[in-house]
């Protein structure tokens, strides 16, 4: 009897401890979801942004994501307040990880130094030439018109891989990539080599390239590569990043996008952006 009754002690006591477990995990859950929720400013859309990206950004508001950010802002009722920071090595650690600020405007998707929103364009990247010259017709990598070319490119970026295979790297110009373009800008440099004649064509990822050659280059055109059938990739979707964790913070950012894609889209047309549909395979007005 004495066994019995202590057997049913042991399975009460164990059944109440396991409640508490579930209990106190719960609460914890909870608590930790209110903390990071915490993080997000109720009083301005805190953005962190490179103070010196034109066309993407700038600390006058004149890149198509400040745009965008004051767009979201609107929406929200809040001003918009920015943190500022190179685009390079350390960004996403010393301002979103930092808590200095809650939205990265653009960062690709699958990033996982940050939790992505819903990706609100897709483009490629594009290849410049002068639009009258010998090279305006190309679409690919794989043109023989390419052969024994000076092609500028950025290093370690997609296109370089489709370039060794095509053997175009023999008499290519590398620029750098990571750079704190207050200081550097090979994008515009590159552009200019290009326009001197110290380059035959350019490779740029198109979401600066295009609204570069729109805005200062009327002799360039800008063509997305569309046409590379081998990886990597050339085409990628844009998100907006939040720090890893922030649900909510996400999905009220994903429902703003979702109401306001028409204007974002005609704040990216209008800068030069290409935009492509989702799977990178034609232009956006493609997918009806």
């Amino acid at each position: 009897m004495r066994s019995r009754k202590l057997k049913r002690l042991v399975s009460v006591t164990s059944s109440l401890l396991a409640a508490a477990g579930v209990l106190m995990a719960a609460v914890g859950s909870q608590q930790a979801a209110a903390q990071t929720s915490d993080l997000v400013s109720k009083t301005a859309l805190r953005v962190c942004a490179d103070p010196a990206n034109l066309p993407m950004s700038d600390r006058s508001g004149k890149g198509y994501e400040n745009r965008i950010a004051e767009l979201m802002a609107s929406k929200l009722g809040l001003p918009v307040e920015y943190t500022w920071f190179p685009m390079a090595t350390g960004f996403v650690r010393k301002t979103l990880q930092a808590n200095a600020c809650d939205v990265v405007i653009g960062f690709a998707q699958g990033d996982e130094l940050v939790l992505n929103t819903n990706h609100y364009y897709t483009s490629s990247y594009v290849l410049i030439v002068a639009s009258e010259g010998p090279l305006g017709g190309v679409t690919t990598l794989a043109d023989p018109l390419l052969k024994d070319k000076r092609i500028g490119i950025v290093a370690g970026t997609p296109p370089a891989t489709h370039m060794a295979r095509n053997g175009l790297l023999p008499k290519a110009k590398g620029y750098h990539l990571m750079v704190d373009r207050r200081y550097e800008d090979p994008a515009d440099d590159m552009l200019a080599d290009l326009e001197s004649g110290a380059l035959d064509a350019a490779i740029l990822w198109g979401p600066i390239g295009g609204p570069l050659v729109k805005a200062s280059h009327p002799k360039l055109k800008a063509t997305p590569l569309l046409s590379e059938t081998m990886p990597p990739r050339l085409f990628y979707r844009i998100t907006m990043g939040v720090r890893q964790g922030e649900k909510v913070w996400e999905r009220k950012l994903n429902s703003l996008i979702r109401r306001n894609q028409s204007e974002i889209n005609a704040i990216l047309a209008d800068a030069g952006v290409p935009l492509l549909n989702d799977m990178g395979t034609g232009p956006l007005e493609t997918q009806q």
